[in-house]
């Protein structure tokens, strides 16, 4: 079994191109590209199934506005205003303390 490394989607187009004219020999597709085994059976299925589109990787990607559903847009906002709202916790508490060590200095 080889070691996973990182692939384009050039690349991954390339090693699914290559095993589907070899007639899905796997073996000597892992063989010449480095690549394991699962990962290549999982490419060919993933792009007999939904073409180029389906060897993009979205890992780490999150949905554009479009894409969100108005619950995913509210949860995505209120995310965003806990982290604010944190942020000037925060920001407060270091004022807050500031004040005392120059109040101290006196």
């Amino acid at each position: 079994m080889t070691k996973g490394r990182s692939t384009s989607l050039d690349e991954r187009i390339e090693i699914v191109s290559y095993c589907i004219a070899h007639n899905r020999d796997y073996t000597a597709t892992m063989e010449k590209y480095g690549v394991s085994y699962q990962q290549i059976y999982s490419w060919v299925s993933k792009y007999e199934k939904n073409g180029v589109e389906g060897l993009v990787d979205r890992r780490g990607k999150s949905k554009t506005q479009e894409e969100m559903t108005e619950v995913e847009r509210l949860r995505a906002e209120k995310k965003l205003m806990q982290a604010e709202i944190e942020q000037k916790s925060m920001e407060i508490d270091l004022l807050k303390k500031l004040e005392e060590l120059e109040r101290r200095r006196r």
